[in-house]
């Protein structure tokens, strides 16, 4: 998995995998959702990210055995 955020455009994007990307579907006018040819989810793009998401506020954990 990789979390990118690109400051100049204000983009976050976040890969879950690296499977070619199938097909993309626009979820609202500022999301993006990256299917494989299964339609497995292999990244979500969203745009205007500092005022849509925590950005630059970032934590990451890890639950379980």
């Amino acid at each position: 998995m990789k979390i990118k955020y690109f400051t100049d455009s204000d983009t976050l994007y976040i890969e879950f995998c690296r499977t070619p990307v199938a097909e993309s579907k626009d979820l609202d006018e500022d999301t993006l959702l990256d299917l494989d040819a299964q339609g497995n989810i292999c990244a979500i793009t969203v745009e205007h990210a500092s005022r849509r998401t925590g950005i630059p506020e970032f934590s990451y954990e890890q639950v379980g055995a």
